[in-house]
């Protein structure tokens, strides 16, 4: 009962986590945003840099790629928190009920994965060359993220059993 116990308080942690961060996104908007456009831009990588051209200067670009990291933080969020309440409700069933109760909980982190692995390590951080940036780097806490949300995703798909009689 623990294992199920931190299972769904872990992936709870994490919905809070993803909704905090997109609502502080619409919020505080400017603040993010300008990592956004900085990193699209490529604007503050070396100038001799062979990659420039896969710069992007538009701005509505930047707008939609920053609504995209928001939409995808609050959906994560929102999922893991549905999750996590859907688990707290199955936790005291047979390991099939509880294993089965994980489906909605392993998408809001497949997607907080995929947002800060793909978006922010292969694309923002190889693609757009983020790592060369000495003020825009976020790779750094990409990867702490991506670590945490990654060893809970294993952690919770891990199959659990049916539960010691008396539990």
């Amino acid at each position: 009962m623990i294992l199920r116990g931190a299972k769904v308080f872990l992936v709870g942690g994490v919905g809070v986590l993803a909704l905090l961060i997109g609502l502080d996104n619409i919020f505080d908007y400017e603040t993010n945003f300008a990592a956004v456009r900085h990193i699209l831009s490529m604007d503050t990588i070396p100038r001799a840099s062979p990659f420039l051209w896969r710069a992007i200067h538009n701005e509505a670009a930047h707008q939609l790629a920053y609504a995209f990291i928001i939409a995808a933080e609050l959906c994560a969020g929102a999922l893991c928190l549905a999750g996590a309440a859907r688990l707290a409700r199955a936790r005291k069933e047979n390991g099939r009920a509880f294993n089965e109760a994980k489906g909605v909980a392993i998408l809001g982190l497949v997607i907080a994965l995929s947002l800060y692995f793909v978006g922010f390590t292969v694309i923002g951080g190889e693609w757009f060359q983020m790592w060369r940036s000495d003020g825009w780097n976020m790779q750094e806490p990409a990867f702490r993220f991506v670590g945490a949300v990654g060893i809970m995703l294993l952690f919770l798909t891990q199959g659990d059993g049916d539960l010691p009689a008396g539990q």
